[in-house]
């Protein structure tokens, strides 16, 4: 894709992490960006075709990282896990949580991003599901084991336990010794 044609998406995904879909609108990214409307429209057909390149650069994103965050790479599965919780949990990626929450939003109303999310989600359970199976785990219990993980990660993303940061480390450590057992 044009390295420029990038930038509209990345500055659309800050400003969704800011104002949800809503606030992708090609007069506010022009402005953040510093350029006319017309460099969006050598680039884009129209808003959703933006928002189009959003969802598909977004999943792709994710996906990638997920294949890559949980190859073991000389690392136990346990290890790996261990080392997903601290990324993810240790500390929050405000505008990654602001983007991940308003494409789940957008998901509820449009089938284009629902269907991004559900790549996503798929691809996030399934990888970590494998590093379970790796620890001996059955199939069903590695399934089921992935989905209270990320339940946990989103989780505690959005419990405002930030007043007592000692609490919070011990409440993380004591979830993350339950999750990798």
């Amino acid at each position: 894709m044009d390295p420029r044609a990038d930038k509209w998406i990345e500055a659309g995904l800050a400003e969704m992490a800011r104002h949800g879909i809503d606030g992708v609108r090609v007069e506010v990214l022009a402005k953040n960006l510093g350029v006319t409307k017309g460099g969006f429209y050598r680039r884009f057909k129209d808003r959703p075709a933006l928002l189009d390149s959003i969802l598909r650069s977004w999943s792709a994103g994710r996906v990638a990282a997920i294949e890559q965050q949980t190859s073991l790479g000389g690392a136990t599965a346990r290890e790996r896990l261990r080392g997903l919780i601290r990324l993810y949990a240790e500390r929050i990626n405000m505008q990654a949580m602001g983007v991940e929450l308003a494409i789940r939003q957008w998901a509820r109303a449009d089938s284009a991003a629902a269907a991004a999310v559900a790549t996503v989600d798929a691809a996030r359970l399934k990888n970590v599901a494998q590093l379970y199976r790796a620890t001996g785990m059955t199939q069903e219990e590695a399934d089921a084991q992935a989905f209270l993980f990320y339940c946990f990660i989103f989780g505690q993303s959005l419990l405002f336990l930030e007043r007592d940061p000692r609490r919070r480390s011990r409440l993380i450590a004591a979830s993350a010794a339950k999750l990798v057992e």
